[in-house]
Formats: structure tokens, C-alpha cells, sequence
């Protein structure tokens, strides 16, 4: 009987992003595979793991990056106003 190669969990086969731009590309990969319909079953269910793994770390810097803002700001979120 053939012998099925074990899939690696998500915990051990995938490391925290470099940045906030690598973690959104990867999930924005995982996105369009997971659209394709096309996954295994067991490759289908990493790839959501991990989406909600990049979801969480984007989460975070967000708020770690707004919360940095209201300190620059003296506790007042201000409206970002873009250069023209």
C-alpha cells in the first residue's frame, strides 16, 4: 500500500510575513487559488488557514500603525487628507 505523504501543518510550513506589503500579496494569492476552484481538498483547507493567519498579522500592523498615528497626532485621530 502506498504510503501518503503527510501535508505539513500550517504552523511549521509557513513563517510571519517580512512586512505588511509581502503578507497581502500572499493573501491576495490565496484568494484567487481559493476562487479557482481547483484545490484539493486538504490544500484548500491550508490555504484558508493561512489566509486567516495573513488576515490576522494585516489586522494587527494596522492597528499597531494607527495606534503609533495617535501618539504622532497627541491621541486625536486626524482625517488623512492625500497630496494632490
Amino acid at each position: 500500500m502506498p504510503k501518503s505523504t503527510p501535508v505539513p501543518s500550517v504552523e511549521t510550513a509557513a513563517a510571519e510575513p517580512a512586512s505588511y506589503e509581502d503578507a497581502l500579496a500572499e493573501l491576495e494569492r490565496l484568494v484567487y487559488e481559493l476562487e479557482s476552484g481547483q484545490l484539493p481538498l486538504d490544500r484548500l483547507l491550508q490555504s484558508y488557514q493561512r489566509g486567516a493567519q495573513l488576515l490576522a498579522y494585516c489586522r494587527a500592523r494596522l492597528e499597531a500603525v494607527e495606534q503609533q498615528v495617535k501618539v504622532l497626532e497627541e491621541g486625536q485621530l486626524k482625517p488623512w487628507i492625500q497630496p494632490e
